[in-house]
């Protein structure tokens, strides 16, 4: 049986994958055990806008749920700019850029420790190049007369 704490190290290995292959600016991985008795890692995103901020909280939904991972509680407002995804043992704070800057919330968890990410999300397997169809790709023309 895993330990509690190894299930929720593996839970944000599973967000952070899914939230670095949909782009997540500056992904930021806290270990807060120590300094808080509500949860054990906050994961900190950026999205560039409100519809990238929806999208990467649908697709941690849509993996959460397809996992068998329930999901405690997601809060957002519309058009704030944040979004939180509670997990219960790891909480996901999605903020587009100019919001997550006025809040400063790895500011407030600055003695947390910072999980590297090449620990959170290993390394890619290479993706095997592919090979053309064969078909020739049609060519463009002008519309300009």
């Amino acid at each position: 049986m895993k330990s509690r704490k190894s299930s929720a190290l593996e839970l944000v290995k599973i967000c952070s994958r899914v939230l670095e292959d949909k782009k997540a600016g500056d992904l930021q991985v806290l270990e807060v055990g120590e300094l808080s008795s509500i949860t054990d890692y906050l994961i900190i995103a950026t999205a560039t806008s409100d519809p990238h901020l929806r999208a990467m909280r649908m697709d941690l939904e849509k993996t959460l749920k397809d996992a068998g991972i329930r999901v405690t509680g997601v809060e957002t407002a519309e058009e704030s700019g944040w979004t939180i995804v509670d997990l219960f043992d790891v909480m996901i704070h999605l903020f587009r850029a100019d919001v997550r800057s006025h809040y400063g919330l790895e500011n407030l968890w600055k003695d947390a420790k910072e999980i590297s990410l090449s620990a959170a999300v290993p390394a890619k397997a290479k993706r095997k190049a592919k090979k053309p169809s064969g078909q020739p790709k049609a060519k463009r023309t002008s519309r300009r007369k």
